[in-house]
């Protein structure tokens, strides 16, 4: 039975400054804390995968600079295989800066994407698609990830798509697409609908997935198999950097499939490793422990 989990996308260096509030235009303000941590919403996603027991590899380019050499090793620290990642001279990586306010447990981004090329995919990486049982897109390497996409297609691996960018050619990816999780945003922009129930019955119709999950942040979100719609709810808990949660919820329903959870076991997991991951900062460094997520999933009335 297949269990491993490989991604495509956006891998990103990211400096992570936490502030007492954002500061006004042309002005000073002394930070509480600086650091740097991996980034980017599949990359992430499957660090998740990994922290939580995954078996799990990326595939995709990185620059020599001191941003890649840091994201490779990041990989490495957090049990992702590296071995379909190629690493090329001369480019700068993608990176941003990203602003946590502790006064509001908000967060703001400015990024650059630097200037890698577009992704190949290697003889090998076709293989490590098609022996997967999960391919994780989110949207950038748009053509290497719609290629991706067939292979996986073709040999029985599950696309899960997570959906946050509204790019040029996302139908292409869509249309691939067996488990599509998209933030409220991209659901109403893509389908033109104005509520999250009618968007991910759109969304349905329109790609014929295997389940449609909308994300609405603060308000948990809702699961539609075509048939039936439920919520599934968020967990409160003390909110230190918000950055990131999405892209761990994918890693974590990415996870909670292969372990055979259903489609509302899944998200409830999720949203649990997302509440979790945001007592913490840092995207990554703060996921969870398999055992810690089922430990606050019982302490919150509920067992999977």
């Amino acid at each position: 039975m297949k269990k491993r989990i490989v991604a495509i996308g956006a891998c990103v260096a990211d400096t992570l400054m936490t502030l007492p509030h954002f500061p006004k235009e042309d002005s000073k303000l002394r930070a509480l804390a600086s650091k740097t941590a991996g980034g980017g919403p599949a990359a992430t996603g499957l660090v998740a995968a990994a922290r939580l027991g995954a078996d799990a590899a990326f595939i995709g380019n990185l620059s020599s600079d001191a941003s890649g050499a840091f994201l490779l090793a990041d990989f490495k620290k957090y049990g992702v295989s590296t071995e379909h990642i190629r690493v090329l001279d001369g480019y700068r990586s993608f990176c941003s800066v990203i602003w946590l306010s502790e006064e509001s447990a908000s967060r703001t981004c400015v990024f650059d994407r630097g200037d890698l090329p577009p992704l190949t995919l290697t003889d090998a990486a076709r293989t490590a698609i098609k022996d997967a049982a999960i391919l994780m897109v989110d949207g950038n390497d748009m053509d290497a990830a719609v290629e991706a996409a067939r292979h996986a297609r073709e040999s029985g691996t599950a696309v899960l798509y997570d959906c946050g960018g509204l790019y040029e050619g996302v139908f292409r990816l869509l249309a691939l697409t067996d488990i599509m999780i998209p933030s409220e945003e991209f659901a109403l922009g893509h389908t033109g609908e104005r509520d999250a129930e009618a968007a991910a019955k759109k969304l349905f119709a329109l790609y014929s997935p295997r389940v449609v999950v909308i994300t609405q942040g603060s308000r948990g979100g809702l699961i539609y198999d075509g048939e039936s719609l439920t919520r599934y709810p968020v967990f409160p808990v003390k909110v230190k950097d918000s950055n990131g949660s999405g892209d761990v919820f994918h890693g974590a329903f990415a996870f909670g499939l292969t372990k055979g959870y259903s489609y509302e076991k899944c998200a409830r997991f999720a949203s649990a490793v997302s509440a979790l991951k945001c007592t913490g900062v840092g995207a990554r460094e703060s996921v969870p422990s398999f055992e810690r997520v089922l430990e606050f999933l019982k302490e919150n009335d509920y067992e999977l």
